[in-house]
């Protein structure tokens, strides 16, 4: 496209404010992936829809992106979903996985350079751990290894929280503050021994034969794939707590060196009646199923994009009629043999997404367009083929 994009600011959690992005060449940038016991729901869709923008927005800028992501290929609910359905746990996993592959595909994210999972990561999980364990800040208790969280003496900067909410959410999301031996109850596991837990999968590494935590695969992965500071993590907002504060903690510790990252960023939850979705309550909308009922990917993406990403918001059936109307007027108006000057539009999407990813601004600024192109005779033959060039670059959506 001519020109190139602006400079990139994000809102970042510990300070609570929007600060520029200031990637070098190569723009670095790690997302927590999924735990593949369930396909791929509109929650997770829309957290990858967010951080697919800033990928766009930093090519456009003239940057290489280095995108990382994980996926959680051993972990409790993953066991306990295949024990439940009488599946071996890798199969379930892989089948997840492709699903996951294909609906991102689908709904237009540009996959990440790099897609690691945790079972191919125990090597670099088991130094990491043994190094935290040589700097006093790991211990045992009944054969599993556990990060003493203080000591980083910045653990609680990522999400600014009292003891007593650290305490309720790490409860709350995996965690076990009210183990017995454990040094402090926000403690968090580094290596489960496979002693006493025979029917799970283990690995026979330095550490005694286990499994890993996980908070540290992230902060394992991270570190082998991108190097201490970063320029973005990113995740949903149910992350700042405790996967990212105790994944920035676990970094400190293993460098010496602060921070982690230079931006946290979180996407907003997704409700669905009344509630945030999510796989223990069941209140999902899957893209795939969405798809199988012959709804069109770009409308789906088009509704997550009418969200701004930072925003908590309830899906509804309206979110995609209305989508899928919006979707059909794009198409009618790129399809015209000519029309207005698409620089403006151009301008004004980069300018949104310059700006916190404001989707919802940009979206309103094609649809400007696309009234103007329709009601008016334009004399610009190349205008509808650049418009669709740049809502296929800048917002991920095909024409």
């Amino acid at each position: 496209m001519p020109g190139e994009g602006l400079a990139l600011r994000l809102h970042d959690s510990p300070s609570g404010g929007l600060r520029a992005t200031a990637p070098g060449p190569v723009a670095r940038m790690y997302v927590c992936g999924i735990t593949p016991y369930d396909a791929t729901h509109l929650g997770h869709a829309a957290t990858y829809v967010a951080f697919d923008l800033v990928g766009r927005a930093w090519r456009d800028a003239g940057h290489q992106v280095h995108y990382v992501q994980n996926v959680t290929d051993v972990d409790d609910p993953l066991l306990e979903r295949a024990t439940r359905d009488g599946q071996d746990w890798r199969e379930l996993a892989e089948r997840e996985i492709e699903l996951f592959r294909e609906d991102m595909t689908e709904l237009g994210v540009i996959p990440p350079e790099s897609f690691v999972g945790a079972v191919e990561t125990i090597p670099q999980i088991v130094d990491a751990v043994r190094a935290l364990q040589e700097k006093g800040a790991a211990y045992d208790v009944e054969g599993d290894t556990y990060f003493a969280v203080h000591a980083d003496p910045r653990f609680g900067s990522v999400g600014g929280l009292g003891d007593a909410e650290m305490l309720r959410l790490f409860g709350e999301r995996g965690g076990d503050p009210d183990r017995e031996g454990k040094k402090h109850p926000l403690d968090c596991l580094l290596w489960q021994t496979a002693t006493g837990r025979p029917d799970e999968p283990a690995w026979d590494t330095e550490l005694g034969p286990g499994r890993p935590g996980w908070h540290i695969e992230c902060t394992a992965i991270a570190l082998d794939q991108l190097g201490l500071g970063f320029d973005v993590q990113g995740g949903g907002s149910d992350l700042i707590f405790p996967h990212h504060e105790m994944g920035a903690s676990e970094a400190h510790v293993l460098t010496g060196e602060f921070p982690f990252a230079q931006h946290y960023v979180h996407a907003g939850m997704v409700a669905l009646d009344g509630e945030k979705m999510s796989k223990s309550k069941g209140n999902l909308v899957f893209v795939s199923a969405l798809r199988r009922a012959g709804r069109d990917p770009m409308a789906i993406r088009l509704a997550l994009l009418a969200h701004h990403y930072r925003s908590d918001w309830e899906w509804t059936e309206d979110d995609l009629l209305g989508a899928e109307a919006r979707l059909s007027r794009w198409r009618e108006a790129v399809s015209l043999p000519a029309g207005p000057d698409a620089q403006p539009l151009l301008d004004r999407v980069r300018h949104h997404l310059a700006d916190d990813l404001d989707a919802p601004a940009a979206l309103v600024a094609v649809d400007d367009w696309v009234a103007e192109a329709t009601v008016l005779d334009g004399n610009d033959r190349e205008a509808p083929r650049r418009v669709a060039d740049a809502v296929d670059a800048l917002l991920g959506v095909r024409l």
